[in-house]
């Protein structure tokens, strides 16, 4: 059985500054995740330096998922181990969205698992007795069905309002940027499509909709806020 984390609001945790008081996973939680999407394409791309297999592991520019036949590839399974088990935990907020919410992040948090699981088709030259075609089928799959669910986020349910709540200008600027980034997501994901049936790389394309995706999480888990707490709190130590 997964461990959900304490209800924001309970008795025990009262809600950070800034979260509802139905916030069933709070600031912090989707920050993780945000923080999690953003740093896989970066981590991959600097760490393989330090342990390549081949010298041409020092750029792998086919796709992120390529990695995984790379020195780093306990970094790669590791990260989306992480982001799958923060996406499975996610609550969302205790109101008639709340089935959307875990839905949603049920589907992601599988898919993220599944595109760990099953890597992609292995560098050519390379013969492996375990390797089926099937194997590559369901990690494309499951890539698109995540990043599917990344859109599914921002263009929808970040954007929903508590029932009966007017959104503030705040909240209007939140939901453009939530916009913003669904569209790049699709726009990404389309990007990639169009350079994988050219053979061509699409490394970028899912670099930049990752992008988008953890700007959309942090932005929702309220991330400059808790970076300025942080640093006020560090100044205000330091001056005393």
């Amino acid at each position: 059985m997964l461990t959900q984390p304490p209800r924001a609001g309970s008795q025990n945790t009262p809600p950070m500054p800034g979260e509802r008081p139905d916030d069933l996973s709070g600031h912090t939680h989707r920050q993780v995740i945000g923080y999690l999407g953003l740093a896989l394409p970066i981590l991959l791309v600097q760490l393989v330096r330090l342990r390549p297999n081949v010298p041409s592991d020092h750029w792998l520019g086919d796709s992120i998922s390529a990695y995984y036949w790379t020195g780093v590839v306990s970094l790669f399974v590791g990260l989306l181990a992480a982001l799958s088990l923060f996406l499975l935990t996610y609550r969302g907020y205790a109101n008639e969205s709340q089935k959307y919410d875990r839905g949603a992040a049920l589907i992601a948090g599988i898919a993220a698992a599944l595109v760990a699981l099953f890597p992609t088709t292995p560098p050519k030259g390379v013969v492996l007795p375990w390797w089926s075609e099937w194997i590559s089928i369901t990690h494309t799959v499951a890539a698109i069905t995540l990043f599917s669910m990344f859109a599914v986020f921002s263009l929808w349910l970040f954007r929903k309002s508590a029932p009966g709540e007017q959104p503030s200008a705040d909240k209007k600027r939140r939901n453009a940027i939530y916009l913003l980034c669904g569209i790049g997501i699709l726009i990404n994901m389309a990007w990639a499509v169009v350079a994988k049936l050219s053979s061509l790389s699409i490394f970028w394309p899912e670099s930049f909709a990752l992008g988008f995706f953890a700007w959309s999480w942090l932005v929702k888990g309220q991330a400059l806020d808790s970076i300025s707490s942080t640093l006020g709190a560090a100044k205000n130590k330091v001056t005393r």
